[in-house]
């Protein structure tokens, strides 16, 4: 038994609603169960209830015994003094409020039916489960209920992600374009080197970005040299050692220091997700295009979106994946997939932070595009799948990301549409 059942069998009424009582024998009658409070004081405010003929409001407070009131030091705590009914599992001795008076107390377990039970016992029983809790039934449940939830999954990722971007825009003195240029940076790095690159754009000065990303091979060689990719004594490569040389005119003129960026790995990366080759494809977008950050911003559909990105790496890299080593000549093209990615990661995210912050609403606009681009491939993704839960957008595969990192691990079932519903009946 957990507290997270009671607070959904107050929250949807999931008791026996008459002849309830508390237990001193006092009648009640829920008139308004309140508002779920999930930050600090009680847990549902502004309650309606009816005891024994007298209409009280204030807030309802929940817990699996009563004695954890005084475990939690409620009675010290003015916060509470407004709790008109004490909602536990089972009762183990009275509470009162700071001034000392008695809270009437509902005992759960005398009102529940054993179906909700044994309901919530399959749902969390490890025993039947491989992958999620409620991967036996999760097939069952109605379209539409899995679609609206879905959608509320994929806003709330989005919010999700804006709090990095709040973050770097508080960092930048609101500097939207500097801003892009981190979160780019981060997607470009993907897993590997995504908190490197996103070191980078951190501490490399956008000032020097506006200066230089007119010139592709400065740019290249000032982001290479800064993640200290231009530090191998042992190469003697002409584009080495000419875009090292380029680095350290720019490290002497800028004052750039690189200290505290980590240096990025190759270890596990397929060699066109090399480190060189995703910096220098970032050089070359800000080499071809000025005031990204808002042609993006009021970029509507996907095909416009696509073509800021519809280009490669420097023409060393068609032959190289690394400095000094010579490669069969292959195109270092931006893929779709990738372009992709930094669109749901990086520009999705930033067209939501800012319309917020332009006091508009584009949230049809993201879903339009988002639900144009084919679906991620992952495990996460691939496991829903086989558990019927099939997606054919990235919109859903987003979606089912947010519902297995945020609910399904946490075991946080009764805040998901999902778990909820199977405790319905």
């Amino acid at each position: 038994m957990k507290e997270d059942l009671l607070h959904f069998i107050w929250k949807y009424k999931k008791l026996q609603l008459s002849n309830l009582v508390t237990t001193a024998g006092e009648t009640i009658f829920i008139v308004d169960v309140g508002t779920h409070n999930h930050l600090a004081g009680p847990d549902f405010f502004n309650s309606k209830i009816e005891i024994d003929g007298q209409l009280w409001a204030g807030n309802v407070e929940l817990h699996l015994n009563s004695s954890d009131w005084f475990a939690h030091h409620h009675e010290r705590d003015p916060n509470y003094n407004n709790v008109i009914l004490h909602v536990v599992w089972q009762d183990d001795g009275d509470v009162f409020r700071s001034d000392n008076t008695k809270i009437p107390t509902l005992q759960l377990k005398d009102f529940i039916s054993s179906e909700i039970l044994q309901a919530y016992q399959n749902l969390f029983d490890a025993r039947h489960k491989s992958f999620i809790n409620c991967e036996k039934s999760v097939s069952q449940i109605e379209t539409f209920l899995v679609q609206n939830w879905l959608d509320r999954l994929f806003l709330e990722r989005l919010e999700q992600k804006s709090l990095l971007i709040d973050q770097l825009l508080k960092q930048s003195k609101n500097d939207w374009e500097q801003v892009l240029f981190i979160l780019l940076l981060k997607s470009f790095g993907l897993k590997i080197n995504g908190e490197a690159f996103l070191e980078l754009g951190k501490t490399l000065n956008f000032s020097v970005v506006r200066k230089l990303r007119s010139n592709t091979q400065t740019m290249e060689a000032v982001l290479l040299g800064m993640s200290h990719l231009l530090d191998d004594p042992s190469v003697f490569d002409d584009y080495y050692l000419q875009i090292q040389k380029e680095y350290r005119y720019q490290k002497r003129k800028f004052g750039l220091d690189n200290e505290a960026i980590p240096k990025p790995g190759f270890f596990k990366l397929r060699p066109p997700n090399f480190p060189t080759i995703r910096l220098s494809q970032l050089a070359n977008v800000y080499g071809s295009h000025e005031n990204l950050f808002s042609k993006l911003m009021n970029s509507q559909d996907l095909d416009t979106i696509y073509t800021f990105f519809d280009l490669g790496a420097s023409l060393y890299w068609n032959d190289h994946f690394t400095f000094g080593k010579s490669s069969k000549k292959s195109s270092k093209k931006l893929s779709k997939k990738f372009i992709d990615l930094l669109i749901i990661n990086s520009i999705l995210p930033l067209k939501f932070s800012y319309s917020n912050y332009k006091g508009k609403n584009a949230g049809d606009e993201i879903l339009r595009i988002i639900s144009n681009i084919k679906e991620e491939k992952n495990s996460i993704i691939s496991n829903f799948g086989k558990h019927g839960l099939e997606i054919d957008n990235a919109k859903e595969s987003q979606a089912l990301i947010q519902l297995y990192n945020e609910y399904c691990t946490k075991n946080k079932c009764l805040q998901c549409a999902i778990g909820a519903s199977l405790l319905q009946a």
